[in-house]
């Protein structure tokens, strides 16, 4: 591989002064409760009043969005409602016998709260709003929390339209690490949330990491500053390439936005593009302090070296502009979600397609796809042993006797003697003159 561009800063973010400033609110938080977040509400949003909307101001605030917002807003709510419902579908509960009288079984249970934060600093997420709010109630979650912080003297109203729409029980105007921290330990609400989702900036991320390891909650993802890449060959069109990365680095001013290419005409032509289409936007600086400083562009010999590349990256987005596909999506692994062709662009997933759009940065796609239904549920299981079975007890005393474990031992034990007190047994079955 070799730069065509180089970045000049790292693009994984130290966030290590963010992480010390959450910890030491949250402990604030802990100990001083609701007062606290009146106080945190105070010196962030500037905000004084109630924090759950009430009804008549959420009616306001619904009868203020036009009729054509509303109409896109719901033209949304049904694509990525109907992809979380299929997401729902295609895990079943289910139960097996794998022996007569052995019955093991899977049961998929929701979270009973679970915790949306909308982001509302330089933009207003009403599509975010869908993608958590939505796809926890397409889990069945019987009560979900959404958090926005007030922009004036509310939360933006095109986003209150979008989670009443998605189903929030209870909307709060508050944002920030107090919203991270109401939300999780369940203030004004009195309802702990079983999982914290949504995209946020350092510090919400942040706390949501820290409630996550303080086990107070889950999380979705650790939703760092956006990335985007395209692969692209010979027969993607170098302005399509451009135009979709400056789309993507006006999220901020670091967030990296990539090129792995196998063409190096095309590479050299996005990066003489790239200028010009930053000059061009509304708030030029943005978009091209991002791509000065985090943006790449890296040829590759062969498309492997190009796949091999990109997963090295694991980026949040990946865009495929080049011949062949079906190849593409079959050798790519690391990716928080792929856009194929040169009819996709991340920003259809980011707003209306169907699919999820909070995921997984940071190189966290190693390990981690976005959110999803399945964040919302528990699987759990199940299993009944009938008192007829020998063979489980008896297998499971052995192999906890290889353990070291005879406590174990002894229940399985107990079993064997218990209900079948005239059998032999051709290994070691403990009896104590207790055990009637």
């Amino acid at each position: 591989m070799e730069y065509i561009k180089k970045a000049t800063k790292s693009a994984e973010e130290n966030s290590e002064g963010a992480r010390e400033t959450v910890a030491k609110l949250l402990e604030e938080i802990k100990t001083g409760g609701e007062s606290k977040i009146r106080e945190l509400a105070k010196r962030f949003d500037k905000w004084e009043g109630d924090f759950i909307l009430s009804p008549e101001k959420q009616k306001k605030l619904i009868d203020s969005v036009p009729e054509s917002v509303k109409k896109d807003i719901q033209f949304a709510y049904a694509q990525i409602s109907a992809f979380a419902k299929a997401q729902r579908e295609s895990i079943k509960d289910f139960t097996i016998k794998t022996q007569p009288d052995v019955v093991l079984g899977q049961k998929t249970i929701p979270m009973e709260v679970a915790g949306c934060y909308v982001p509302g600093g330089r933009f207003a997420h009403a599509c975010s709003a869908l993608m958590s709010v939505a796809t926890a109630k397409a889990a069945g979650v019987p009560t979900v929390i959404a958090a926005s912080p007030p922009r004036g003297d509310s939360i933006d109203a095109a986003v209150c339209y979008a989670m009443t729409l998605a189903g929030a029980d209870i909307i709060l105007e508050m944002g920030g690490i107090q919203a991270i921290a109401t939300m999780g330990f369940g203030l004004f609400t009195n309802k702990p949330a079983n999982i914290l989702v949504g995209p946020g900036n350092a510090y919400v991320a942040e706390a949501k990491a820290i409630m996550n390891g303080l086990g107070m909650c889950g999380i979705d993802v650790f939703a760092g500053p956006t990335e985007s890449a395209v692969v692209a060959d010979h027969t993607a069109d170098p302005m399509t390439v451009a135009v979709d990365l400056v789309s993507q680095a006006e999220h901020g001013l670091n967030s990296p936005v990539w090129l792995f290419t196998t063409s190096r005409e095309l590479g050299e032509k996005v990066k003489e593009l790239m200028p010009k289409l930053c000059k061009d936007m509304p708030d030029p600086i943005v978009p091209q302090t991002a791509w000065d400083e985090y943006g790449e562009i890296i040829f590759c010999e062969t498309r492997e070296e190009a796949a091999k590349v990109c997963d090295k990256y694991a980026p949040e987005h990946v865009q495929v502009m080049a011949e062949d596909l079906p190849w593409w999506t079959n050798s790519l692994n690391s990716y928080g979600s792929l856009f194929l062709g040169e009819g996709s662009t991340v920003a259809q997933g980011d707003k209306c397609s169907g699919t999820n759009h909070i995921l997984p940065t940071k190189k966290a796609a190693y390990f981690s796809g976005g959110l999803n239904v399945h964040k919302f549920l528990k699987i759990c299981t199940y299993q009944e042993i009938a008192t007829t079975n020998t063979d489980i007890s008896a297998h499971a005393s052995r192999l906890s006797r290889v353990e070291g474990m005879e406590g174990h031992a002894r229940a399985c034990d107990w079993r064997l003697t218990k209900f079948f007190p005239n059998q032999e047994w051709d290994f070691h079955v403990y009896k104590h003159p207790d055990y009637k």
